[in-house]
């Protein structure tokens, strides 16, 4: 007999057994290791969202939080001016109140017509139009103490050059 035609003998070496024991890549084994990578991917790309993020929260606390806290500063200032000026406006609105209180009791006292219409109309001759006599010199009147504007709204010498044509 030929060496070919015989039967090959069985080798019982370890790298035999290993080469025996060890599966062949499969297509379970490729899906497996395809999702392993996908994985991968999305949680590099996470990372760098974290990363990212982490950069922008630190230049938002480097460069917004200071520009925030100016910000509230000035409008803490316009608020006050606010305040101020609704006083303001509340003290004009008493004072108005008072002045037309003023001007009622005087319409009330001196009749509607003005001393010197009545004394013309009964110069002309149409006394007739009058039911109300004149009555004797009227007492003076004073002006009550108000607010000046200017007290409250000073004007700067170089805003009145500009607004004086």
């Amino acid at each position: 007999m030929l060496d070919a035609d015989q039967p090959e003998p069985v080798r019982c070496g370890a790298s035999e057994i290993a080469l025996f024991l060890t599966p062949e890549l499969g297509t379970e084994a490729r899906e497996v290791e395809a999702a392993v990578d996908r994985i991968l991917l999305v949680l590099e790309e996470f990372c760098s969202l974290a990363d990212m993020i982490r950069s922008d929260t630190s230049q938002m606390l480097e460069e917004n939080i200071p520009l925030l806290r100016a910000k509230v500063t000035e409008m803490r200032s316009i608020y006050a001016q606010v305040d101020q000026l609704e006083a303001f406006v509340k003290m004009v609105g008493h004072h108005a109140a008072f002045l037309e209180a003023h001007v009622l009791k005087a319409e009330q006292d001196h009749g509607t017509f003005p001393q010197a219409l009545w004394r013309w109309l009964g110069s002309a001759g149409l006394s007739s139009l009058g039911n109300k006599p004149v009555a004797s010199a009227p007492l003076p009147y004073e002006l009550p103490m108000l607010y000046r504007t200017e007290d409250y709204f000073p004007m700067d010498t170089q805003e009145a050059k500009h607004e004086v044509p």
